[in-house]
């Protein structure tokens, strides 16, 4: 039996049940009241024929059926009952409808009026079955004389009841009918909301729907019409940071997500875009979603760009470094020549005093032991940015007062590396030809505390764009062929300070371009002794003594 079928059978079982419900207790509550009226009517009758004077003084007459069987008569057509039957207290009647039983003993008991109470209830006398009513007549001391018995047929009740029913069972009808044709709007209006599919296809489409977002890697989110989530897969809350997806359900999706990627989801845009969420750089493909040719939200599909991202930056380096060491062999090779003709020529002091003058040069000069970094993985992040920065023919100077000693864990050297490697990056992409970074790592100004200082002879960072620089997409740069978006460097810095309570600074630097000025929580355990101390205050003091800096400083 299909759905719709189903449907319609239950909800016509439900229509019937209860209109057959309420006409049988409508039946039961108009027969209560015909009842109740006629009891009323008839109380009445009773009550005021045993209270007529010519009823009760014709008690003492020789004939006294001859004064009451006139007025008991005129009194029974009146009121519209069966009959008005008058007795005296041995149950003689004196009055009846059939003139014949006048002078006999009622048929039914008379003891309850005869005592002297009102008696109401169904009994079978000369007419027939009759709902009746009994009350006494009382004399003027206030003793029974007899009694007054009102009744009407049984089979005229039952007449009264059926003739008053043909408006309640055409109402009745007419409800039933309404009822099941309702039932049948109803039952295609919940077929055509779910698109006339049947329960065995609605759960398979449910399974195939769970496993397909519970086992892809892309994450999916789904925004409705009104902008709240509706869906978000397992791989977009891990790529969200999302801790339960269930519990974001219904809500709106600018409370949920990064604005930038919340903008971009509700737009419903049919692209694909790089989009920065949170420290991840992901890749989204948006679109509509549309319904028999009608739009009901938005769908994103995410993926994880970060990986690729860290992977291209390597690539870069390795390119960087390819570079250098091709330049570095083009350079040797011109000294081995200068070397060769001194030898040729005699001049063996001359080779032997360029050979000392030269032979600590090239590109991929080493950091030494003097350089103050024991960290290895950062010391070799910066050999390399040192040689790209060479490359292109900017010099990248480390501060001899450098200090950096090895991270006790990999998650904040990763953290120190992809602080320093973007500022790095940032410098040399605002240099110039024959321009001049400074790099200082220093741990020992603040126990616990690294603090990353990068200084540059580029443009440097307007003041009025110092609030906004670390904001996705806010560049001072021009576009560079090949890579697919600016911008995002410095959001990356800024958020991870935030998130391990740090903060960023930009101000003027002395060489005339930016410095930026990171504090970054380091596990490392840095001896704090009085030199150290004097180098902090003169560190912070070369710091605050940088014109127009902005700070964003995260509460630890």
């Amino acid at each position: 039996m299909t759905l719709g079928m189903q449907l319609l059978l239950l909800q016509v079982a439900i229509v019937l049940t209860t209109v057959v419900g309420t006409g049988v207790t409508a039946m039961l509550l108009q027969e209560h009241q015909l009842r109740e009226a006629y009891q009323d009517r008839m109380i009445a009758v009773a009550q005021s024929v045993a209270g007529l004077p010519a009823i009760t003084d014709a008690f003492d007459d020789p004939d006294p059926a001859a004064t009451i069987q006139p007025v008991a008569e005129v009194i029974r057509r009146a009121s519209d009952v069966t009959y008005v039957v008058v007795a005296n207290e041995e149950g003689i009647r004196y009055s009846h409808p059939n003139p014949d039983r006048i002078g006999e003993k009622v048929s039914t008991d008379p003891a309850i009026p005869l005592s002297g109470e009102i008696y109401v209830g169904t009994q079978t006398g000369t007419l027939g079955e009759s709902w009746r009513v009994k009350v006494p007549i009382f004399d003027d001391d206030g003793n029974v004389m007899g009694q007054v018995s009102v009744g009407i047929l049984e089979s005229e009740l039952r007449a009264d009841f059926l003739g008053g029913l043909s408006g309640l069972l055409v109402a009745l009808v007419v409800a039933a009918v309404i009822g099941v044709l309702g039932s049948a709007w109803i039952g295609r209006l919940i077929r055509r909301r779910i698109y006339g599919l049947e329960p065995d296809e609605i759960r398979a489409m449910l399974e195939t729907r769970e496993a397909m977002l519970h086992g892809i890697r892309e994450g999916l989110v789904a925004v409705d019409d009104n902008g709240r989530i509706v869906l978000m897969n397992d791989a977009a809350a891990r790529l969200l940071d999302v801790p339960d997806p269930a519990a974001v359900l219904g809500a709106r999706v600018e409370d949920v997500l990064d604005r930038e990627l919340a903008r971009f989801i509700a737009s419903g845009e049919d692209r694909e875009t790089p989009v920065l969420s949170g420290e991840r750089v992901l890749l989204v493909h948006g679109d509509r979603v549309r319904v028999d040719g009608r739009e009901v939200g938005s769908i994103a599909i995410l993926r994880d760009r970060t990986e690729l991202e860290t992977m291209l930056r390597e690539l870069e380096g390795a390119q960087g470094l390819a570079e250098g060491l091709r330049a570095q062999s083009h350079e040797f090779s011109n000294k081995l020549h200068v070397v060769s003709g001194l030898l040729e020529l005699g001049h063996v002091d001359a080779a032997i005093a360029f050979i000392e003058r030269v032979g600590s040069g090239g590109a991929l000069s080493p950091l030494d032991e003097h350089d103050g970094i024991a960290d290895v993985e950062t010391a070799a992040l910066v050999l390399a940015k040192r040689s790209r920065a060479q490359e292109l023919g900017i010099a990248l100077e480390l501060d001899p007062a450098s200090h950096l000693d090895a991270a006790a864990g990999d998650a904040p050297r990763t953290d120190l590396l992809t602080v320093v490697g973007n500022l790095l990056d940032n410098a040399i992409e605002a240099c110039v030809l024959g321009g001049r970074i400074a790099l200082s790592l220093r741990d020992d100004l603040e126990p616990g505390v690294v603090l990353v200082r990068v200084d540059d002879d580029g443009p440097g960072v307007p003041a009025a764009q110092r609030q906004a620089i670390f904001e996705p997409d806010v560049t001072g740069k021009a576009a560079t062929p090949g890579k697919a978006r600016r911008g995002i460097g410095l959001t990356i810095v800024q958020r991870v300070a935030a998130r391990l309570g740090g903060s960023v600074s930009v101000g003027e630097s002395p060489a005339g371009g930016a410095r930026f000025t990171v504090r970054l929580p380091w596990a490392a355990d840095a001896p704090t002794s009085t030199a150290a101390r004097a180098s902090r205050a003169a560190y912070s003091a070369g710091t605050a003594s940088t014109p127009g800096a902005v700070t964003t400083q995260v509460p630890r």
